[in-house]
């Protein structure tokens, strides 16, 4: 099984503007949607597409638990949330421009986790988690959530013996990769923060590939560069029409872990990931993607190896 941990989900309202988004005027919009919003959730939704078992888990608010719950039904998301008592799950605002030239966000704050709320998640692993099992602990932390708390969770996964993947970022990335997580997937400002004062961004990758299995480094529309198995992959995406690039890197993580977990081959899952990131950029929806139109631009993807220096 692989389960998705999202700590810190929300609720989409995507509001589809007639116009471009103007101040001071009644902005009327065309029409309205929702969706999931939250890292490992938009994971779990491509995994689903790829017909791969998951589970959704994290926090969420019993005050709005029916509408959560109905866009994870509606979007075929298996899901075992912890509800918190008296909160609701944060809402994000989506303006959206009729001409494709991009959106406006604005996001509630998160709600607040209590420590019986943690040690729920906490107890909740250790009686299901086994090292057959594959985790993705991505996105950002609720409020009361510290570092603390997070490095308990990934420790506790580990633990299991369980394939750990992490989406973070700041702080929390940083911490996935001092307990040794499996696999990461930072951007260039990310890979810089990791550099401990090495020069070249290569430098850097290589180092941090002595302790984890598996790094996937975004090169946004270039495609991405993979170390693993003391080798290098570098990974030229389709070439697509694009829409709306929102969520592009969730789904290539929910693909790529889908495929490997079926497959344990490096190349296979890279060339479905990217895919399936190329195709989910064509729809206007932070997390929709069509399989089958996926796996036809599977032939588009192209993969260069190479051996890596690391000593």
């Amino acid at each position: 099984m692989i389960y998705t941990i999202t700590l810190n989900p929300a609720i989409d309202r995507l509001i589809y503007l007639n116009e471009a988004l103007t101040k001071r005027k009644n902005n009327r919009a065309d029409r309205v949607a929702y969706d999931i919003g939250g890292k490992g959730t938009h994971g779990s939704y491509a995994m689903t597409q790829l017909g791969v078992a998951n589970l959704a888990l994290g926090f969420a608010g019993e005050d709005n638990a029916d509408k959560f719950q109905q866009i994870l039904e509606n979007k075929g998301i298996p899901h075992h949330f912890l509800y918190v008592s008296g909160s609701s799950t944060r809402e994000s605002l989506v303006l959206i421009d009729p001409n494709n030239q991009g959106s406006t966000m604005v996001t509630e704050p998160s709600l607040a986790v209590a420590a019986k709320d943690k040690r729920r998640l906490i107890e909740y692993l250790r009686q299901h988690l086994t090292k057959e099992d594959m985790v993705l602990v991505a996105g950002s932390q609720p409020q009361n959530f510290e570092l603390s708390d997070l490095k308990e969770l990934l420790v506790t996964i580990k633990q299991a013996g369980s394939f750990l993947a992490c989406d973070l970022s700041e702080e929390a990335l940083s911490l996935a990769v001092s307990v040794g997580v499996d696999f990461i997937k930072p951007n260039e400002f990310e890979i810089a923060a990791l550099s401990n004062g090495i020069d070249s961004i290569e430098q850097t990758l290589q180092e941090l590939a002595k302790g984890i299995t598996c790094i996937v480094a975004s090169r946004g529309e270039k495609g991405c560069t993979c170390y693993y198995g003391g080798d290098i992959y570098n990974v030229t995406a389709p070439k697509v029409a694009e829409v709306n690039d929102t969520g592009a890197g969730d789904c290539f993580v929910g693909a790529f872990l889908a495929t490997f977990y079926q497959t344990q081959a490096i190349i296979p899952s890279l060339k479905m990931a990217s895919a399936c990131a190329a195709n989910k950029v064509q729809y206007e929806d932070s997390s929709y993607f069509v399989a089958t139109e996926a796996k036809e631009l599977l032939s588009q993807v192209k993969i260069t190896q190479s051996t890596s220096t690391i000593c």
